[in-house]
């Protein structure tokens, strides 16, 4: 035998020696957890194509980021369904409106949870685009008053993160000046910078009932083929005054992921997407899959790819998980 004599099997022998030299670690402070709010009392509303996850009253959101916290998980990521819908999302930039309700009561509730709100308009509007629509076609300028206004909004209920994901151009701009003229020059953006055109959304847009009425998203979302456009969106993102930017979806992007974090060095945000966590869970239930397993090697691979935060539904269940392995 005249191979090498480094043998890389000696390391992997016992599980203490894995630990020991493993690479990428993950941990609950890693995750932000996304979750679906509604008005009512008592509401905790299954959402079919996604196991586990519910459309929940404010009350029950306020357990359930308690829960969140305890378990060492440090944020929340929160997206509204309001009460009425019309053509311009009014509730999303209400004073009274459900995301800002929700982000008093977790504030009073869990004072130290850092909460991140979604800014768009495609969960309000009675057309379910992000954006304003005149004659057939989503507007990009008269839209961003309206971001900016509901960032604002977010901001006075007391977000300590506004995260427009609606891909308008400029409007991480638009929403920085408004809410530094407004006294709000701490609260910081996420933004989703490079946001794809993606299939897996599904069931998303059922959790939160966001389907277009007419067309798609592609004219303003991003094509799923394109990497070196995804650089000059996030390039854009941090001029305009991003303090975090993000990639959406995490597991088919592991690339972009990789790219953005090596070409720009700064905090970098992955969404481990709704038709990720539905195909664990639907494999797992015929039994084709280890569930939990899957779910720790996914994340693994998206914190390897070079992700500082990672969105997911299984915030929870992986921080349950990792804390069985200590």
């Amino acid at each position: 035998m005249h191979f090498p004599a480094y043998r890389p099997r000696r390391l992997r022998r016992t599980e203490l020696l894995r630990r020991m030299v493993r690479e990428h670690h993950l941990r609950p402070d890693d995750f932000i957890l996304p979750l679906f709010v509604r008005h009512g009392r008592g509401q905790r509303q299954p959402i079919d194509s996604m196991p586990g996850q519910f459309q929940l009253s404010v009350d029950e959101l306020v357990r359930e980021a308690k829960e969140a916290s305890a378990l060492g998980i440090p944020g929340v990521l929160l997206f509204g369904l309001p009460a009425e819908k019309d053509a311009f999302g009014s509730e999303a930039y209400a004073k009274d409106g459900i995301v800002q309700q929700a982000v008093r009561a977790i504030k009073d509730a869990v004072s130290d949870l850092v909460v991140v709100t979604d800014v768009c308009l495609c969960e309000y509007t009675s057309h379910g685009h992000c954006g304003v629509v005149e004659e057939g076609q989503v507007k990009n300028d008269p839209t961003l008053e309206l971001l900016a206004q509901a960032a604002v909004s977010h901001a006075e209920a007391g977000a300590d993160i506004v995260a427009p994901s609606d891909m308008m151009d400029g409007r991480v701009a638009a929403i920085r000046e408004a809410l530094d003229d407004s006294g709000y020059v701490e609260t910081a953006i996420m933004a989703y910078s490079a946001k794809y055109a993606s299939a897996f959304y599904g069931p998303f847009r059922e959790a939160a009932e966001s389907a277009p009425q007419f067309g798609d998203r592609k004219g303003y979302q991003m094509d799923p083929a394109n990497g070196d456009e995804a650089m000059r969106e996030v390039a854009l993102d941090l001029d305009e005054g991003a303090d975090i930017v993000m990639v959406k979806p995490a597991l088919a992007y592991l690339d972009i992921v990789w790219r953005v974090k090596a070409d720009f060095g700064v905090p970098v945000a992955a969404y481990a997407v709704s038709g990720e966590y539905a195909m664990v869970k639907a494999a797992a239930r015929l039994g084709w899959l280890d569930e939990e397993r899957v779910m720790l090697e996914m994340l693994t691979g998206i914190k390897r790819a070079g992700a500082d935060l990672i969105l997911t539904y299984f915030a929870k269940d992986a921080a349950v998980a990792l804390a069985q392995e200590r």
